[in-house]
C-alpha cells in the first residue's frame, strides 16, 4: 500500500513559512498585493480565484480581483494589464485563461509584465524556464510538483522519471525543472506507442494529461511514485484524477490523491511566487 503524499499537509508547511516572510515585508511598511484579472465570469475560474483570495489572505498578501466584462476589447484588456504594470501596490498580476474569443492571448501575453507574471503568462518567463535560466516565474502547477518533491525528500537526481502530457502548462516546463536536478526524463502523451512500456519503467511518474483515470495498476512500477497532476470528473460527477488511485496506491511506493494533492498546493505557490515579485522590485530599488 502506497504511502500518502498529502498536499494539504505540503500547503500548510509553504503557508507558514510564507506567512514568516510577509511579517517580515510588514514590518518594513510593504504589504505583497496580487491582481487577479479575468473577463467574464467562468465558474471554474471563479472557484480557482476564491480558493486564491482565501490563501492569500491567510498568510497576508492583499489579492485584488480585476473582474472584466465579457465584450471588453482586446484594445481594452491590453490597457488594464498596462495599468496594473505601473501599479506599485500590484507586485504579481495573475490573468485567469482561457480568454474570450475575441481577445488573443497570442497576442496579449506579451503585454504583462515579467517582474509581475507570476504564472508564467508571457514568453519571456516561458523562455527562462525551458532554458534553465533564473530569476523567472514557472507555472504554479508544475512548481507545486517540486514543492510536494522537496516537502517529501523525493530525490531526483539519477532516477528515472516519466511525464505523461507535454502541455506548456504543466509537462514541457515540469520536465526542465526535473532536468535541472539530473532526472533522467522521458515526456509521453496520449498518442505514445505502448505508453504502458513506458510508464511502467518509471520512478518517478507524474500523470498530467488530461484524461480521466488513463493510468491504470499495471502502467505503474512496484514502489513507483506516482504524482497526479490530473483534475477530471467522472461519468458519477465525481472529482478524479488521471491516476486510477484505488488500483494504483495497491502498487505504488508513494501516490498523491485527487483532491487534496497537487492542485492544493497551487494557490500557495502563487502566493509565493507574489512574494518573490515583491523581493525582487524592492531588490530593484536599493
Amino acid at each position: 500500500m502506497a504511502d500518502i503524499l498529502s498536499g494539504k499537509e505540503v500547503a500548510q508547511a509553504l503557508g507558514e513559512k510564507l506567512k514568516g516572510e510577509v511579517d517580515q515585508l510588514k514590518s518594513r511598511g510593504i504589504v505583497p498585493g496580487l491582481a487577479i484579472v479575468i473577463v467574464g465570469d467562468r465558474p471554474d475560474s471563479m472557484s480557482y480565484i476564491k480558493g486564491a483570495q482565501k490563501k492569500c489572505s491567510e498568510i497576508g498578501i492583499d489579492c485584488r480581483l480585476v473582474q472584466l466584462p465579457e465584450d471588453l476589447s482586446e484594445k481594452e484588456f491590453v490597457s488594464k494589464i498596462h495599468q496594473l504594470n505601473e501599479d506599485r501596490n500590484v507586485h504579481g498580476i495573475l490573468v485567469m485563461r482561457p480568454l474570450p474569443a475575441h481577445i488573443s492571448e497570442d497576442r496579449v501575453k506579451y503585454e504583462i509584465s515579467p517582474l509581475k507574471d507570476v504564472d508564467c503568462f508571457n514568453p519571456a518567463n516561458i523562455a527562462k524556464v525551458m532554458s534553465g535560466e533564473e530569476g523567472g516565474f514557472a507555472p504554479c502547477t508544475p512548481s507545486a510538483v517540486m514543492e510536494i518533491l522537496d516537502h517529501y525528500g523525493i530525490e531526483l537526481g539519477g532516477k528515472r522519471a516519466v511525464i505523461v502530457g507535454r502541455s506548456m502548462v504543466v509537462g514541457r516546463p515540469l520536465a526542465m525543472m526535473m532536468l535541472r536536478r539530473n532526472a533522467t526524463l522521458t515526456i509521453c502523451h496520449t498518442k505514445t506507442v505502448d505508453l504502458a512500456k513506458e510508464t511502467s519503467r518509471a520512478e518517478i511518474l507524474v500523470a498530467a494529461a488530461g484524461k480521466a483515470r488513463m493510468i491504470k495498476k499495471d502502467m505503474v512500477g512496484s514502489g513507483a511514485v506516482v504524482i497526479d497532476v490530473g483534475i477530471n470528473f467522472d461519468e458519477n460527477g465525481k472529482m478524479c484524477g488521471d491516476v486510477d488511485f484505488e488500483a494504483v496506491k495497491d502498487v505504488a511506493g508513494k501516490i498523491t490523491p485527487v483532491p487534496g494533492g497537487v492542485g492544493s498546493v497551487t494557490s500557495t505557490v502563487l502566493a509565493k511566487h507574489v512574494i518573490r515579485a515583491c523581493r525582487m522590485l524592492i531588490d530593484s530599488e536599493a
